[in-house]
């Protein structure tokens, strides 16, 4: 312990704040990703005019291997980790930089110059845009270290394999560097970027290991320094006294292993149901989360079929895909929500446009609008699956913000006889839910969007994590007016949303009303035993405490009080 003191010029027992993303508590050194040399955006002569077409090709095959090397990382992942590497495979092959790298290098520039100028170039449009594009500016830099690496005969850059247990920390991790990551040696996640709903964030949430994001001062603390970082308060503590800090260990352990002992049903400690349900997005992870006291699928996230290509799947493609989940969970229920790209997840053959704010554009529901075959086609998937598996599984549209959406997807949906439903991630379906649910048999609360759009904040600016937190009251005042709604209509409203992993505000929603709780299947035992460790009216009186709070931080000790 003595020898990690010197390592920082922050006090022993410092405490450093973030957002908390995943409970749970681990103390271990800090490893960092491997220092990127530095470039110089002048280095290297001009080419000369006979050496450009190779050297362009040179960069071509660049792009083209670590594009490879991510579409096939996606292919052997499973659920969020194999969405976000396919969707950086993507980027790393988009023809807006590629064009612009090879323009610089038609003009003379090197390719790692070129590269390095290209990114650049979009970084700072990515950036202007703000919302969900801004994202992907962790990506893009990414894309550049691994091109510039490959030019280069240089190892892929990426976090190191550590010897012994580790805590990762970083201003941000994209996710090429989470996606691989063994929980076991890498215990626990902290980064100075990055919000409640970041890749960093969910993957965190699949891997099931604490995570704290936007944490300031945490750029001060190099590897090696012994540091603890608690997941359920949202603090990294450095240098803490080490007996205290294995007690803290200790007793998450024991909270975890009560935890691993349950098995469902999802319901309070005096009976109470509130059904605990599975997100996945394959049939790998379905299959997984079968493997937990999961009672069902509330989020098939649909989007893994349609990323990456450049021709819409068939119906019989799309169905072999919906059926292998149906088959996972045969005589349970299944969510499916339909196709929820555009923005940030962009379809090669719907014609996006660009737009000056895609995250407030054509995405969701709305892609159906220009491509009303994408939508029935999709349906029609979905049916035949069904059919398949003899199953009747319901289905949800996202990004519904009237109820005359509602109302035309909910006539799709019955004509081949699926149960309908719609996400509430917009303030204005929040608002009308009554209105909607004359239309629709369930509602579906995604509380990352709905966040984003109530608190007007970037779901992935570290800046504005705070305003993204699902904790936020306004944002729980919006899931108590729906789950209202579907009391006075008598239909069921669910979380989907990041918030209904984390134990203490699933006990708060149930409070609320919520029928159902859909995790990520890591997150489906804290879930569920935090539930059942909770009377009903316990839940109740930490909800009405929670909507009386004026910040997320007040709501969290709100419900902290009431629940422990």
């Amino acid at each position: 312990m003595t020898a990690s003191f010197s390592l920082t010029s922050l006090s022993p027992g410092t405490v450093l704040h973030g957002v908390p993303v995943v409970a749970g508590v681990q103390y271990a050194p800090v490893i960092r990703p491997g220092t990127l040399p530095t470039l110089d955006p002048a280095a290297g002569a001009d080419l000369a005019e006979a050496d450009r077409q190779s050297e362009r090709e040179r960069f071509t095959a660049a792009a083209a291997t670590v594009a490879g090397r991510l579409r096939e990382r996606a292919a052997h992942a499973t659920g969020a980790a194999s969405e976000v590497l396919a969707a950086t495979a993507t980027l790393a092959q988009d023809r807006g930089w590629l064009g612009a790298a090879e323009k610089r290098i038609k003009e003379g520039a090197p390719a790692v110059r070129a590269v390095d100028g290209a990114i650049d170039q979009f970084v700072e449009m990515f950036t202007k845009l703000g919302g969900l594009m801004a994202e992907r500016v962790t990506d893009l830099r990414d894309i550049r270290d691994r091109v510039i690496a490959e030019l280069n005969g240089l190892p892929e850059p990426g976090v190191p394999l550590p010897d012994v247990p580790s805590i990762l920390c970083a201003e941000d991790l994209a996710p090429a560097d989470t996606a691989g990551l063994d929980p076991k040696l890498v215990v626990a996640l902290a980064t100075t970027l990055g919000g409640p709903t970041s890749h960093t964030a969910i993957i965190a949430r699949q891997l099931g290991i604490p995570c704290v994001v936007a944490v300031t001062g945490l750029d001060d603390v190099p590897a090696g320094t012994m540091v603890l970082v608690d997941g359920t308060t949202g603090t990294v503590t450095v240098t803490p006294d080490e007996a205290e800090a294995k007690a803290a260990v200790a007793e998450a352990e024991r909270v975890a292993a009560a935890a691993a002992n349950w098995s469902g049903p999802g319901a309070t400690s005096d009976g109470h149901a509130v059904a605990v349900l599975a997100n996945v997005q394959d049939g790998a992870a379905a299959r997984a989360a079968r493997e937990t006291p999961a009672e069902g699928v509330g989020l098939f996230r649909t989007e893994l079929c349609f990323l990456n290509r450049d021709t819409e799947p068939t119906v019989d493609e799309q169905a072999g895909i919906y059926a292998e989940v149906l088959d996972a969970f045969s005589g349970l229920k299944v969510v499916i929500r339909t196709l929820d790209a555009g923005s940030d997840k962009p379809l090669k053959f719907a014609g996006h446009p660009d737009e000056a704010n895609p995250a407030l554009g054509v995405r969701g529901i709305r892609i159906a609008e220009g491509n009303p075959r994408l939508l029935e086609n999709q349906l029609d998937a979905i049916a035949a699956a069904a059919d398949r598996t003899n199953t009747r599984p319901w289905v949800m549209a996202p990004m519904i913000a009237t109820a005359e959406e509602a109302k035309a997807f909910a006539g799709h949906a019955r004509s081949r006889n699926l149960t309908p439903g719609v996400m509430i991630e917009v303030p204005a379906a929040a608002l009308l839910a009554e209105r909607i649910l004359e239309h629709v048999d369930f509602l579906s609360i995604g509380t990352n969007d709905l966040a984003q759009y109530t608190m007007a904040a970037d779901r992935m600016s570290a800046e504005l994590a705070t305003l993204t937190d699902p904790w936020q009251p306004a944002v729980l005042a919006l899931v108590a007016m729906t789950v209202r709604a579907g009391t006075a209509t008598d239909k069921p409203v669910g979380v989907c949303g990041e918030a209904a992993a984390d134990p203490l505000l699933a006990c708060v929603l149930a409070g609320l009303g919520v029928s159902s709780l859909s995790a990520a299947a890591a997150a489906v035992q804290g879930v569920g035993a935090k539930l059942a460790g909770a009377t009903l009216a316990q839940c109740r009186e930490a909800a009405e405490a929670v909507l009386v709070t004026a910040s997320a931080a007040d709501a969290r000790a709100a419900a902290l009080a009431v629940l422990g």
